[in-house]
């Protein structure tokens, strides 16, 4: 795992569940852009009519981009194929510095029209999901330099108006968070640092246009870049010392430095539609508004 590479993620090896599109595919071409090693841990091999990208496309996109890539088949519910994968990465790339838990499932549903299948499958995916994956890098990340588990998820804002509309999910998505809270406690006298990053805005994904708003909130969001750019560089935290930390992707970049958002829009005449999960007492270092007419 050296450090030689073109960036200060080069050598590294990432982890990335749910990494085939969307953010985890973001993220790892981020760090691959330095010369990182990254292993997708996604369920996608064949093409699917509405979610562009596989396994295979994001390992194809991740060579191109610099780095080394190990596509490989993972249910995040089923426990032999996480200990499989994370075994085959370690035997791959000689070692386990960063675990990244972007897997989640969603359905914004009242209870009452939440099918208990669903229900099963947001907790299995979600809480239990990055639960096991951690639980199995751990003795791993324990040898790292400067480990890191990130999970994707928001800040604990224990406000009804979260529960009410959605409780299924929103008791899925705060369990990853619940990890993020024990886990940074359970891991800190071993250096391993835990943490949550979340959007301000809803993000460009596939999951927004095909389940959430179609087109309109794409033009309304943030590319996915913009949490990758915030994942890079808490990964460059020192593990010790940045930890803990809920963490919201605009806010962060503000604090490392970065002064200017407007990039990162879709379509610059569309007012940001602000991501559930947000705290109110939360203040971005940006405008939300359109910036052109």
């Amino acid at each position: 795992m050296s450090d030689t590479a073109a960036g200060p993620l080069g050598g590294k090896t990432l982890f990335i569940t749910g990494a085939s599109r969307g953010i985890g595919l973001a993220i790892a071409l981020k760090a691959a852009r330095d010369g990182a090693n990254i292993a997708i841990a996604a369920k996608t091999t064949e093409p699917h009519p509405k979610l562009e990208g596989t396994i295979y496309t994001a390992a194809d996109a991740i060579e191109k981009a610099g780095g080394k890539a190990l596509p490989l088949v993972v249910d995040v519910r089923d426990e032999a194929s996480v200990q499989t994968a994370i075994g085959r990465t370690v035997e791959e790339f000689g070692g386990l510095d960063i675990v990244v838990n972007n897997a989640s499932a969603i359905q914004l549903t009242p209870t009452t029209q939440t099918d208990m299948k669903r229900f099963d499958l947001m907790h299995q995916i979600n809480a239990r999901g990055t639960f096991m994956v951690s639980k199995h890098a751990i003795p791993y990340l324990a040898k790292a330099a400067n480990p890191h588990i990130l999970m994707l998820s928001p800040p604990l804002d224990m406000q009804e108006k979260w529960f009410a509309p959605h409780l299924a999910y929103t008791m899925a998505k705060f369990g990853m968070s619940l990890c993020v809270l024990g886990l940074s406690g359970e891991l800190r006298q071993q250096g391993i640092a835990v943490n949550a990053l979340w959007p301000r805005t809803t993000i460009a994904t596939a999951a927004v246009k095909n389940l959430l708003g179609g087109d309109s909130l794409v033009r309304a969001s943030r590319t996915p870049e913009i949490v990758a750019d915030a994942a890079h560089l808490v990964f460059q935290k020192p593990s010790r010392e940045f930890t803990g930390r809920f963490l919201i992707d605009d806010s962060f970049l503000a604090s490392e430095g970065v002064t200017e958002f407007d990039h990162y829009r879709v379509d610059p005449t569309q007012r940001l539609f602000v991501d559930f999960f947000v705290p109110a007492d939360s203040v971005g270092p940006a405008s939300l508004d359109p910036v052109e007419a």
